[in-house]
């Protein structure tokens, strides 16, 4: 069994690093992305200055000759009007939406209650609209205006300005969503060429490391603020989105996801949600003009004819810090000018979809060959083995980056396989070198010394494993104890448990039941194992009963232990739980240290239903299974209840002695018509009948309290109308 153990336990680690593999969790990708990032930090992408994608940046020297932000709509004209006179696309990643605050007409709001100011309302009234003007040169070249799609925006789905085809799988479930949109303002919005995104998602780990050219808006798909300029630039009207399984793109069936995207003549790869990977530079002064240049009359804007510029903040107050591989802080802009750079040089970072299952493969095959190889060569040739493969697997990945821009994580399949190592060699040795030992450790947790003997003698017994079979199972426990165990010292306190703990145990065996164990001031034992026992619900309660009689005992011996050492003593209380039913019986544990012990919901039940003493003021608790078929002891129902993490009620009993007679008739026949009266709601009736209970039976005091302060509740909150009567415990202890 232990050589097949051997190789189930690598097994086991190699599925279990398979299946992490392929839910490709956030421990997975994060891992993933510090690999490609470290990448990038040895191998960046060399910038090209004769890329023509600039920034128009408004930057500290533009706020403090142009004056502070938002600059009025006319200066956004001039600026526009000056690129796009100079033959430039441009693409303004800046919100316009709500109107220019500096209008005609939002200054005439505000002083149209003031007398003095109607000469100068008059005068507004005949100058244009800034926000009119900007439309205007919004309208007169390639320009592309900006939203946002975010978890608050105004409701307003924003306006599409080219049209969609798609091949293969729709891409719409593998899209970036959000709940909300913020557009621009529709007047620009009508009047500009193009409208694109500017959402750039950031990883777990805060880090961009792509950027989404199409995103999904309720119901309908939105380009990105780079996919509209592409458009744009190019006069193109429509995308075209390639999906797993479109023509030459077949995955046997399987939604993959996106593939490419084509804009205009451009043909974009992107990963299976539309990304496109970003190749970072760092970031470059060359990229940016500063906003204030373009409006010098010396500047040559000739210079940026043919560029896609875009238009956006780089001040301080403006900037929109966002980290990437590279760059701990880089303006979003900037961000998006590095992918226009790379789809116009063709610079990508490409892991299709097919490298996930190389990758698997990868792990599969070298978790395989670690496993095989230390069961047939040793720990020390699998080591020389495994340090080359791992080292061609991070080789072959670097040179798959340098030479074809392709991702391929190696540290995944090295870390599995130095797991999966390691834990041959530990087996190993553990197999060769620790057997011995092992089995003597053990032995020595056996019951007895013959049986230990008999073991040694034979290993191939010491093993786990169990048979189900009916119990009764008891639960005892002494009240209060925390409270009871901050008065005492520790020899005092070892004296009290084993003075208690001792005669409870003594009654336990006389009605031929199995202690399980001690819980600290706690008994768990059962009946009917490992020898049978066809009176096993019988016998535990009369255990019960004589558990009750010898705690008496035991109280009365401690007094007067307290009185000749003239100290105050409390008498010790237990709660008692009792339940039958269905456990797996037999050596339970581990390979290292095992007993003889039974589990299973019965053995919880009963651990709940001690618990409920405390709250029902009782001794005993036994449950309906317990109490099934025993018809001459006095056993009285208490409640129906839920207990916490069972959904179906059981009916409580309460054992008062060994044999009823006349009294205890007369007691369960009151105690049968109060509740029968307090589940049909008939409180006035109920309180009666639970007074008659508790002059029958005084010791049931606690008892008739808790069900009176359930009534007097019930009085003023009543129960809702399908109330079935069951009490419901919220907690274990009720």
């Amino acid at each position: 069994m232990r050589r097949y153990f051997d190789w189930l336990i690598p097994l086991l680690i190699l599925m279990a690093a398979l299946a992490w593999r392929l839910e490709d969790g956030p421990l997975v990708t994060e891992l993933r992305n510090k690999v490609f990032d470290v990448y990038q930090r040895i191998l960046p992408r060399s910038y090209d200055p004769k890329t023509p994608v600039r920034i128009l940046a408004i930057d500290e020297d533009s706020l403090a000759r142009i004056g502070q932000w938002p600059w009025s709509r006319e200066t956004l004209a001039r600026i526009i009007d000056r690129l796009t006179g100079a033959g430039a696309a441009v693409a303004l990643d800046i919100l316009l939406s709500e109107p220019d605050r500096m209008s005609p007409e939002s200054l005439a709001q505000q002083w149209k209650d003031r007398p003095e100011a109607q000469p100068l309302l008059a005068a507004l009234a005949k100058l244009p609209s800034p926000d009119e003007i900007l439309a205007k040169s919004l309208g007169r070249g390639p320009v592309v205006v900006a939203f946002s799609l975010n978890d608050e925006g105004n409701g307003r789905v924003p306006l599409a300005k080219a049209g969609f085809a798609t091949a293969g799988d729709s891409p719409l479930p593998f899209l970036l969503s959000a709940p909300e949109a913020t557009p621009s303002l529709k007047l620009f919005e009508k009047a500009a060429a193009g409208n694109g995104a500017v959402t750039v998602p950031a990883d777990t780990d805060g880090i961009i490391r792509r950027l989404p050219l199409m995103l999904y808006f309720r119901g309908q798909i939105e380009p990105s603020l780079v996919a509209e300029m592409l458009r744009v630039a190019q006069g193109a009207s429509s995308y075209v989105i390639k999906a797993s399984n479109a023509n030459r793109e077949s995955r046997y069936g399987q939604q993959t996801g996106l593939n490419n995207i084509k804009i205009g003549q451009l043909i974009v790869p992107v990963d299976a949600n539309g990304n496109v990977n970003l190749y970072d530079t760092g970031s470059r002064p060359e990229r940016f003009v500063p906003a204030w240049k373009l409006l010098d009359p010396g500047f040559d804007a000739a210079q940026l004819a043919g560029n896609l510029v875009l238009i956006g903040g780089t001040a301080e107050g403006l900037k929109d810090f966002k980290p990437t591989p590279l760059d701990g802080a880089m303006a979003g802009i900037e961000i998006q000018a590095q992918i226009l750079e790379q789809i116009i040089n063709g610079q990508y970072l490409l892991r299709p979809d097919w490298i996930n299952w190389f990758e698997i493969g990868n792990v599969a095959l070298l978790g395989l060959v670690m496993i095989v190889l230390t069961r047939r060569v040793g720990a020390l040739w699998t080591a020389v083995v495994g340090g080359l493969t791992v080292a061609a697997a991070i080789g072959s990945s670097w040179f798959a980056f340098i030479h074809y821009s392709m991702l391929i994580n190696p540290v995944y399949t090295a870390a599995t396989a130095l797991v999966i190592y390691l834990t041959c060699s530990l087996l190993g040795y553990l197999r060769t070198e620790g057997e011995r030992r092992h089995v003597r450790r053990a032995f020595s947790q056996y019951l007895a010394p013959a049986i230990v003997e008999q073991l040694s003698r034979n290993p191939k017994l010491l093993k786990l494993g169990g048979e189900l079979r009916e119990l009764t199972v008891m639960f005892s426990d002494i009240r209060d104890f925390t409270k009871i165990s901050e008065k005492l010292d520790p020899q005092a306190l070892t004296h009290l448990i084993n003075s208690i703990l001792t005669p409870l145990t003594d009654a336990i065996y006389r009605r031929k039941g199995t202690v399980d164990k001690y819980i600290g001031d706690c008994i768990m034992a059962f009946w009917n194992a490992p020898l049978s026992d066809a009176q096993h619900g019988r016998n535990a309660l009369l255990a019960a009963l004589g558990m009750r009689e010898a705690l008496a005992e035991a109280n009365r011996r401690l007094a007067e232990e307290a009185a000749k050492a003239g100290r105050p003593f409390s008498p010790v209380g237990v709660g008692i739980g009792i339940n039958s039913g269905p456990c797996s019986v037999g050596n339970m544990g581990s390979e290292q240290r095992f007993a003889y012990s039974a589990l299973g919901d019965t053995v919880n039940l009963a651990s709940r239903l001690e618990s409920l003493t405390r709250a029902y003021g009782v001794e005993i608790i036994v449950g309906q299974d317990a109490a099934a078929g025993i018809e001459d002891m006095a056993l009285l129902e208490i409640d129906r209840v839920r207990v916490k993490g069972r959904s179906e009620p059981l009916t409580i009993y309460t054992l008062l002695g060994a044999a009823k007679d006349a009294a205890f008739e007369q007691l369960a026949e009151t105690q049968a018509s109060f509740l029968a009266a307090y589940r049909r709601q008939e409180w006035s009736a109920a309180k009666t009948l639970l007074a008659d209970c508790v002059m029958a039976a005084p010791a049931l005091g606690a008892l008739a309290a808790l069900f009176a302060a359930r009534i007097a509740q019930y009085e003023t909150q009543p129960a809702d109308p399908d109330w079935d009567g069951v009490y419901t415990a919220t907690s274990k202890t009720g």
